[in-house]
């Protein structure tokens, strides 16, 4: 176990770790050949490149929501609302991959910086002959190269720093990588329960016949979340309670506080011109409005002061402890709303920097607000070194699979992440995506848009979903632990196979499985089958909810919609 750190050139100032307080390693002495590494400053940017093995594989990057293993892929490092391809483009875009070699690599950057994961050196050949004989296998993604290379052009920059580390396997270099930036969050007890979030245009009053029918049904949801509509602007937001639907707001929440619930408010880091601190912001903003607001630079210390002080003052004093943060992820493939990679900021930083930043920084302004009070938010944009922030991704993409990747790839860069429950098709639809979000870091429904009040008066299922969420309930013990080992330790609550079988081939592809906590493998379904192929990696196993023992290897399995794969290693 061990890092090492190579600076290359002269790195730019405005990078993760600049902005990570706790940030810290230990150097030792690693395997890994340093005089292999090739370098260089162009007109590109700085140029990093070293031999890849033939099956060497590749894993990480943030969160990804197509594929885990990207050899022979190029990936992109840059923030994007829309993911739709397996390009690189995410929510929470990270500049740090593993390999089933045991090591890991962590380029400190902010710019959009480009890997490609083992592309060929020198010769390459196609099969039996000396060229390709289709198109087909002209495309194809090569087994057989003679060299290859990790190939990382980081544009713009005049430098960078480079941290390489290695493990006994790719959980022990992600534990390592996760305590560079201090460990992983001190989740509350309170935050590994279930976040229920209620429709955009809910009153007052419905919050409170929501909050007591949820007691009285023996629903027990811990937190209750308010979209947009509490507000009076939100997009972009004024951040003043709605008299309309809210006459009551600080009498309201102190009701729920006193029922048990924790508050959690949507909102923009986006500032409207009847916020009352906008003009005390604007000297402290960039140079592109977003829906015509404020996007405050919270790299800066006045910015964030002005930001968390209003939000301290009133939300957090009366008794608000969470916060969503929605847009923060903007490119320009979402329709032209956010700003331009040609933005300007007060700190120096260009828009491109910003985008693959906000989010962070945003985290840093709320954890000032909240002065250490302990919390479970939301955002929408994440990055390098982010493990201690207790802020949990989401999105506005739906597909259950891919959800399901996105769960499995979040575990090796330090990121949380909700599958969250949403609009749903069919009972089925809702008890699967259900199953999925119980047994993920953070059990979010979030009814914004349902036509019911809750999706499960829509589809006639209520003591089904009670069933389940009484499932979560019997899980905490657990995720107690597994975070507390999160964050003394590193090692991520939310684990693909290949992590903790790193020498095992056939994890390495898996993208539909998960360890959860300490020792459970689980196996989620989506609405469209009852049956899957289930892989138990070598060890005991037992049925987790039947105690039924299992033998390890693959497995065509069955289940109804009440019920989702979950296997406990002995």
């Amino acid at each position: 176990m061990a890092i090492k750190k190579i600076r290359i050139g002269e790195p730019e100032s405005f990078v993760p770790s600049a902005f990570c307080k706790d940030f810290s390693y230990q150097e030792g002495e690693i395997s890994f050949d340093l005089s292999s590494i090739e370098t260089r400053i162009t007109r590109q940017g700085t140029i990093v490149e070293f031999p890849i093995g033939q099956d060497e594989q590749v894993f990480g990057f943030g969160l990804q929501f197509y594929e885990i293993n990207q050899k022979g892929k190029k990936i992109i490092i840059r923030s994007n609302a829309d993911p739709i391809k397996n390009t690189g483009d995410s929510h929470a875009p990270v500049p740090f991959f593993v390999t089933n070699r045991n090591r890991g690599f962590y380029f400190d950057t902010a710019r959009y910086a480009e890997f490609y994961c083992g592309y060929p050196k020198t010769s390459q050949r196609t099969g039996e002959g000396d060229s390709a004989d289709s198109t087909q296998e002209l495309y194809a993604t090569r087994a057989s190269v003679d060299s290859s290379v990790m190939s990382v052009p980081i544009p713009s920059a005049p430098g960078v720093d480079l941290f390489i580390i290695e493990g006994k396997n790719v959980t022990d270099v992600v534990s390592q990588y996760n305590m560079m930036s201090g460990g992983g969050c001190k989740m509350p007890d309170w935050g590994l329960g279930t976040l229920f979030r209620t429709h955009h245009d809910i009153t007052e009053k419905d919050v409170l016949d929501l909050a007591h029918r949820f007691r009285e049904k023996g629903f027990s949801i811990n937190i209750i979340g308010l979209e947009p509509g509490w507000q009076t602007k939100h997009y972009p937001c004024s951040y003043i309670k709605n008299p309309g639907n809210f006459p009551h707001f600080d009498e309201m929440v102190a009701e729920l506080v006193g029922m048990g619930y924790h508050i959690n408010l949507w909102e923009q880091c986006f500032v409207h011109e009847t916020a009352p601190f906008y003009e005390e912001i604007k000297p402290y903003s960039g140079s592109f409005p977003v829906w015509g607001g404020l996007v405050p630079d919270f790299s800066v210390p006045q910015a964030r002061k002005i930001f968390a002080d209003y939000q301290r003052k009133h939300f957090v004093d009366v008794g608000v402890d969470g916060f969503k943060t929605d847009e923060c992820d903007g490119s320009d493939y979402s329709g032209g709303w956010s700003f331009p990679a040609t933005a300007e900021f007060p700190s120096g930083a260009d828009g491109e920097q910003m985008h693959n930043m906000l989010g962070e920084l945003y985290c840093q302004t709320m954890l000032q607000a909240l002065e250490g009070h302990e919390t479970v938010s939301e955002v929408r944009n994440m990055g390098a070194l982010a493990a201690p922030y207790p802020f949990v991704l989401y999105s506005d993409l739906y597909n259950h699979s891919s959800f399901i990747t996105a769960l499995v790839n979040s575990g090796f860069s330090g990121l949380l992440w909700s599958p969250e429950v949403r609009s749903t098709t069919s009972k089925k639809d809702l008890l699967r995506r259900l199953e999925t979000v119980i047994f993920s870091p953070h059990c979010l429904i979030n009814a914004w848009n349902c036509t019911e009040i809750c999706p499960w008066y829509l589809w006639d299922c209520e003591d089904e979903a009670r069933d389940l969420l009484k499932t979560r309930d019997s899980l905490q013990p657990m995720l107690r632990k597994a975070f507390d080992k999160y964050h003394d330790e590193g090692v991520p609550v939310i684990r693909a196979l290949v992590m903790d079988w790193t020498d095992d081939p056939e994890t390495w592809n898996i993208k539909d499985e998960y360890m959860f906590c300490e020792n459970l493998l689980v196996a989620p379904l989506t609405a469209e089958s009852d049956t899957r192929r289930v892989y138990l990696p070598a060890g005991k196993w037992k049925n987790y909810f039947t105690g039924e023992p299992v033998e390890s290897g693959w497995h065509d399995v069955t289940m109804p919609a009440e019920i989702i794969p979950v296997y406990e290693k002995l």
